[in-house]
């Protein structure tokens, strides 16, 4: 029997995407968790959850997901592309491989999995790709985060693009730009920083974003952060 209600979230393993998860299962959705440690999602053993081993990297991976798709579910109702990477290294250090392997996971992965999921989206299907404050033109930008702030930025004008070439069949395409959040991740590039917002705070907001946002928004973006500018 295929599931009413269906999501598709990247970056599970932790942080917001694992957050998001829990949500979402709690809510009664079918949820397809991607992460490349399926591990933590595997491990909470809630029945409308699948958890797979995802590189954005890896062609074969995207084949896993459209036949998983294909065969059980035939629909998808929300993509949340929250997978990234940060890195967090003076400019003059950053190479041509670091810049290729920040843009890989966060522009050009997103671009595939969602070029893969709209064919299986219905006409009010949303997918919400999460951006950064750093990536937003104007905004305050910080040193040693080149790579990652542009790549965020590169997502910001997909999400316009896509919005405008859907807006007749649809879905909905929109882009949350994020302050900083207490995270692993954030925590890895940046030691000993405390953000204003926690994962399972930034988590709900999203989770009622996705939900519901395409009813009002479509190709836009929104700054969730309390910092001024």
């Amino acid at each position: 029997m295929k599931p009413n209600k269906t999501v598709i979230i990247t970056g599970t393993s932790r942080g917001i995407g694992f957050q998001l998860v829990q949500l979402f299962a709690n809510a009664g959705y079918a949820v397809l968790a991607l992460s490349r440690n399926a591990s933590p999602v595997a491990n909470l053993n809630l029945e409308n959850i699948t958890a797979l081993s995802f590189d954005l990297n890896k062609s074969e991976d995207y084949v896993s997901v459209n036949d998983f798709v294909q065969k059980q579910w035939s629909h998808v109702d929300i993509l949340i592309n929250n997978a990234g990477t940060l890195l967090n290294k003076p400019f003059l250090d950053t190479t041509f491989e670091d810049f290729k392997q920040v843009y890989n996971t966060n522009v050009f992965g997103v671009a595939e999995l969602t070029r893969l999921i709209i064919p299986f989206m219905p006409k009010n299907g949303h997918v919400v790709t999460i951006s950064s404050m750093g990536g937003v033109q104007g905004s305050v930008k910080f040193p040693g985060l080149a790579a990652y702030s542009s790549s965020k930025g590169a997502v910001i004008t997909l999400t316009e693009l896509l919005a405008e070439e859907y807006k007749e069949s649809g879905p909905s395409f929109n882009v949350l730009a994020l302050g900083a959040v207490q995270t692993e991740m954030l925590e890895e590039a940046f030691p000993g920083y405390e953000a204003p917002n926690t994962a399972s705070q930034m988590g709900t907001y999203i989770f009622e974003f996705a939900k519901t946002g395409q009813q009002f928004y479509n190709g836009k973006l929104l700054q969730i952060s309390s910092s001024t500018p």
